[in-house]
């Protein structure tokens, strides 16, 4: 087994180690293990690093729908500067051609995690992960009066009947033997699937680590129930994993492990809320709970874990029947309560049957982790031939913990804040299905996802007056261990389309002009896609600053146009197919929208969130022009 921590000091070395790519080395360091899952990694190329000329040309032209032709001349006067054989440009490429060089697998994948994230201070609760709703099931229907404060059967049984699936994706993992992912044809890097299980952000003072194992060999899940985590056994000491029936049972003795405890004891000290605080006061509370042993192996058992499942009773009925209600609790639960938002993967199931995730952002995108969700809610369907019985499980056992008074002030405050954060986010869900979905859209030879992105463009044009600096996030999983790049959606055609849309304007022309916007986006997909961005390249170039007089040299980072067009009001991603799988995000900026959408075959899902104490947003009143845009946008194809 590999176990990797990553922090911010060594995270380079340290993910090196991680991220094995052609076999598995067992602890002697022999070769043993020939690849399946990962068997296309060392085919895969290398991202690379674009030219300054290039980027430079493309970054430009975002600026266009977003600056005064005065602003717009002062920019090109500033990016002249910076890549001119006299500017700062060309020796920050060679020293990021200098880390590539010296890198394992590609140049952007320790500054990534360390700059996207491990560095991050605010909470990662909300503001980093990510959650989902997951279809509901036929076999285990909703209970239409699920008794609040309650477990119910059909909440243990589908959590059981999930464990087990993700359990035979672990495996799968662990032998090699799930498929590669494929994009026409092309092998993907399979990388992130082994930061999948057994995978935990650890909270440290400035920046925080990444621990992960694969292959994941955990014996035990971490369950969450009334705010209290219990390590819960699934596999026996010998490796056997346990059987459908048995994981149910353990389910049922680990609530019952857990009320006992309360109604003996009372409610233990809820440390899993720290989880939601600020990374540093997160990181204080950590440093002084680890002074004590009995709470080190706690520590230990949730960071260890394959992964979280998260038993909700608290919920009220109505809220946990009504989809965008459920969608709150997915997101930030009753102010983070019964959750370890540090892991990387937690199922929730509420007591009426339903299903969420949410999901700790670092270490994997979510289409990764998507894949996995999709294809054990698939599995659930129908019976299940059962596994025999794990000999000698041992039972679960609930965490304890030993808290000291200051750390019990910060449970405190972390909770108060905790409940400040969820009460300012709004989260929405729409549907559009005026004309159909993507095999609509494809059949007016336009892509579904440049039909999307362009009718948001117009929707935000007609809500707000004026022209956002736009986020969609592109994959660069064809290159090894990539991760996103960024498609600057906001263009000149699409603007010019937006304006056209509510204009003077025929019909003929609108179309043209839809059509024009629509190739461009897709010209700067495709872009995106092969590593000809702009955002990682302008990212990899300012992680080469040395020094404040470097800063203030560096022209194009200073000019104004570059945080305006980096301030992405409007962060969207394609979360394609929302039948069983509708995503969410907050918004990156305090006054922005967080979009997520799915193209499916009969109509569009998207969600719409914002920040409550925004003046310049409406989640609600925008969620409506989303909706009529979409509609208008398909009569102009039409």
């Amino acid at each position: 087994m590999l176990r990797a921590s990553v922090p911010c000091s060594q995270q380079a070395a340290s993910v090196r180690r991680h991220s094995t790519t052609t076999t598995t080395t067992n602890s002697s360091g022999a070769d043993t293990v020939p690849r399946g899952t990962f068997s296309m990694q060392e085919k895969l190329p290398r991202l690379p690093i674009p030219s300054l000329k290039d980027t430079a040309t493309r970054y430009l032209r975002s600026l266009e729908p977003l600056l005064t032709p005065a602003e717009y001349a002062q920019s090109e006067k500033a990016v002249s500067s910076f890549i001119s054989p006299g500017g700062l440009g060309p020796e920050l490429q060679r020293r990021l051609q200098e880390v590539d060089q010296n890198a394992s697998h590609n140049w952007l994948e320790d500054i990534w995690l360390k700059k996207a994230y491990l560095e991050w201070r605010g909470p990662s609760y909300i503001n980093v992960n990510w959650f989902a709703l997951i279809g509901d099931s036929a076999d285990f229907p909703l209970l239409p009066n699920a008794t609040r404060g309650q477990v119910s059967e059909t909440q243990i049984r589908r959590a059981a009947r999930i464990i087990t699936h993700m359990l035979e994706a672990s495996e799968a993992l662990n032998a090699q033997t799930m498929t590669v992912d494929k994009q026409k044809g092309k092998a993907l890097c399979m990388d992130q699937f082994k930061r999948q299980f057994g995978t935990t952000r650890i909270a440290r003072m400035g920046c925080d680590e990444l621990v992960s194992q694969y292959p994941a060999t955990a014996r035990h899940i971490v369950v969450m129930y009334r705010n209290q985590p219990v390590s819960v056994p699934v596999y026996n000491s010998k490796g056997q994993r346990a059987s459908l029936a048995q994981i149910t049972a353990q389910l049922v003795e680990a609530v019952r492990a857990v009320d006992k405890v309360i109604a003996k004891e009372g409610a233990a000290p809820p440390v899993a809320n720290l989880t939601a605080a600020h990374r540093d006061d997160w990181a204080q509370a950590r440093a002084m709970l680890e002074l004590d042993a009995g709470n080190r192996d706690s520590l230990d058992a949730v960071d260890t874990a394959l992964f979280g499942v998260c038993l909700d009773v608290d919920v009220d009925a109505s809220a946990a029947a009504d989809a965008e209600r459920s969608v709150a609790v997915f997101a930030h639960s009753d102010a983070g309560a019964n959750r370890w938002y540090d892991k990387a993967m937690q199922l929730v199931f509420l007591n009426n049957g339903r299903m969420g995730v949410n999901c700790e952002h670092s270490p994997v995108d979510a289409l990764t982790t998507g894949r996995l969700l999709m294809e054990a809610t698939a599995k659930e369907q129908g019976p299940l031939r059962d596994i025999a019985a794990a000999d000698n499980l041992a039972p679960p056992q609930p965490l304890r913990w030993n808290v000291n008074a200051d750390v019990a002030e910060l449970i405190t405050k972390a909770r108060g804040e905790a409940r400040d954060l969820a009460s300012n986010l709004r989260v929405l869900l729409g549907t559009s299905a005026d004309f159909g979905g993507a095999l609509q859209i494809k059949t007016w030879g336009v892509s579904p996802d440049a039909f999307f992105q362009v009718a948001l463009q117009a929707a935000y044009l007609r809500h707000h007056g004026h022209a956002t600096a736009t986020y969609e996030s592109a994959s660069l999983r064809r290159f090894l261990h990539g991760r996103t790049e960024t498609i600057r959606s906001c263009t000149s055609d699409a603007m010019a389309f937006a304006r056209a849309l509510d204009g003077d304007v025929s019909a003929a022309t609108k179309s043209l002009l839809m059509r024009k916007a629509a190739e461009t986006h897709t010209e700067l997909s495709q872009a995106a896609a092969l590593g000809q961005g702009v955002d990682r390249h302008l990212l990899g170039l300012r992680a080469q600053l040395r020094n404040e007089d470097e800063m203030r040299e560096a022209s194009l980072f200073v000019d104004p146009a570059f945080a305006k067009s980096s301030t992405f009001v409007l962060s969207t991603s394609n979360v394609t197919p929302g039948d069983r799988f509708r995503g969410g995000f907050a918004p990156v900026v305090a006054d922005g929208y967080g979009i997520n959408y799915a193209m499916d075959h009969k109509d569009i899902k998207f969600s719409v969130s914002d920040w409550r104490a925004s003046s310049a947003t409406d989640a609600q009143a925008f969620r409506e022009t989303l909706k009529s845009t979409l509609a208008d946008v398909g009569k102009v194809l039409k």
